[in-house]
């Protein structure tokens, strides 16, 4: 049996994980390899999977939980890209909230599936904004301490950190910000990409080549405090079916982040810290799709696809992920969905709406240390 070579791709919320897969999944493809791809939420409804599967490549989508949680729907999610498209190459998306991926992805795939998937280094990927606020070399809002450890983590198991968005900082900057990541977390490799314009990703194709270490335990995970800190996220998803007289997509999307954006900044006294907030929009004839997405409280919302022609009716979906009561969150969420559909004369069916913290992982494997293969 020929061993397909497994890929996963983690880090924080708001990283840019889905955009680069993409880029990945393009340059691969572009070199006649067949694709799979794999995305992954807490929850039903998500933009990355839209995402993902708008560009024509074969996706399955694990919900319910993370990778670690969800190991056999993990599995499942491979055997079913299998039958159908028999991917020598997967690349997979775990939740941004998740870590100790070695240990309960990661080394089961390597010891109970060995002849089935080679699987890379992993790479987690950083968003240097927020890298660079965690490491205390830029003010600005963070995280709590528990979130934090989480993040810590992410990068602490990390074979390459990945510093995504290199575009955003100066020369001098982004030098700093790679000699402290390597010297907080020498175990491993740092890189610089920028996922909109392929900057770097050589050097990154090279670095996934070898096969992940073998020989290396997992890193000690505090998992009450883990617990504590993805409990400390509200967790959003809204999937809404949107009609009316022919309307501009794009700006209505754009709009409606604004306005969802700036409703949750005058939340409370202390702005809410928002990990990412993400909106997509797909007419429903044709191919075509917008996606908008805001990864910082104080960034501002991009639209990262636009569609090419008015549209009458159409599938929304949101994802809002922030350091917040998940109830107000959904609150604002549907108080703004609601206000922009009135604004626009349009109608407004609201098909899916989730509002959460994420339960306490519990991995259906966790092996701490794995023998050379």
């Amino acid at each position: 049996m020929l061993t397909a070579h497994y890929i996963m791709i983690g880090g924080f919320l708001g990283a840019g994980k889905t955009t680069s897969i993409l880029r990945l999944a393009q340059h691969f493809s572009s070199l006649g390899k067949r694709v799979g791809l794999i995305a992954n939420d807490q929850s039903q409804g998500l933009v990355d999977t839209a995402m993902l599967a708008n560009s024509g490549l074969p996706t399955e989508e694990i919900s319910g939980g993370c990778f670690c949680c969800k190991f056999n729907s993990l599995i499942e999610a491979c055997e079913n890209l299998d039958a159908h498209s028999k991917p020598e190459i997967y690349l997979a998306e775990p939740v941004g909230s998740c870590t100790d991926l070695v240990a309960t992805v990661v080394t089961p795939l390597q010891q109970l599936h060995a002849d089935r998937y080679r699987i890379a280094p992993l790479s987690v990927l950083v968003d240097p904004i927020r890298a660079q606020r965690f490491l205390g070399l830029l003010t600005g809002k963070t995280f709590s301490p528990k979130v934090n450890y989480i993040y810590d983590r992410q990068l602490e198991e990390a074979d390459l950190i990945v510093i995504n968005k290199s575009d955003l900082l100066q020369t001098d900057q982004l030098q700093t910000l790679v000699s402290t990541l390597e010297q907080r977390y020498p175990k491993a490799k740092v890189l610089s990409v920028c996922a909109r314009t392929g900057e770097g990703f050589e050097q990154w194709l090279e670095a996934l080549t070898p096969l992940a270490k073998t020989n290396q335990g997992s890193m000690p995970v505090d998992y009450q405090l883990y617990a504590e800190g993805e409990a400390l996220l509200g967790w959003v998803n809204v999937s809404a079916h949107i009609r009316g007289a022919e309307f501009d997509g794009n700006q209505f999307l754009l709009t409606l982040l604004e306005d969802l954006h700036q409703s949750l900044l005058n939340q409370s006294k202390d702005s809410v810290a928002i990990a990412h907030l993400k909106g997509t929009l797909i007419p429903d004839v044709g191919n075509d799709i917008a996606i908008a997405n805001l990864v910082r409280e104080d960034s501002h919302v991009e639209l990262s696809y636009q569609l090419d022609e008015l549209l009458e009716f159409g599938d929304l979906i949101l994802n809002l992920r922030a350091e917040a009561d998940p109830e107000e969150l959904k609150s604002v969420t549907l108080k703004s969905l609601r206000n922009a559909c009135q604004a626009s004369r349009l109608s407004l069916e609201e098909k899916h709406v989730a509002a959460f913290r994420p339960s306490p992982p519990t991995p259906t494997h966790r092996i701490s240390s794995v023998s050379t293969l």
